[in-house]
């Protein structure tokens, strides 16, 4: 299962404190709180990209605004696909689009 990320903002590596001698609830509480706000990040990510591994109908294609520039799917009812064209629905082709950040483009 492929994923674009290009021109979403990439989940920075949190800065994990260093253990202390004995165990404090405070550190631990505070490394918990460090991964929940990373992995948070990183879900938050995900959310916005479209996976490789949906087929979808043209009509039934997220926003290619919302979807950025660079995230790519596939359609199942492409309509006489040309390559770089804007996908129409319609027929029976099944193929890769990628969202130009305007419109849903066959490729």
């Amino acid at each position: 299962m492929a994923i674009n990320l290009t021109a979403r903002i990439a989940p920075s590596a949190p800065n994990i404190p260093l253990a202390p001698e004995q165990y404090e609830r405070q550190y631990q509480d505070q490394l918990s709180n460090i991964h929940r706000l990373y992995f948070s990040q990183i879900d938050n990510v995900l959310k916005q990209t479209v996976l490789a591994s949906t087929v979808y109908a043209v009509a039934d294609l997220p926003s290619a605004v919302d979807s950025k520039q660079g995230a790519r799917t596939f359609v199942s009812n492409a309509l006489t696909p040309t390559f770089g064209s804007t996908v129409v629905g319609g027929g029976a082709v099944t193929v890769p689009v990628y969202s130009d950040g305007t419109n849903w483009k066959v490729g």
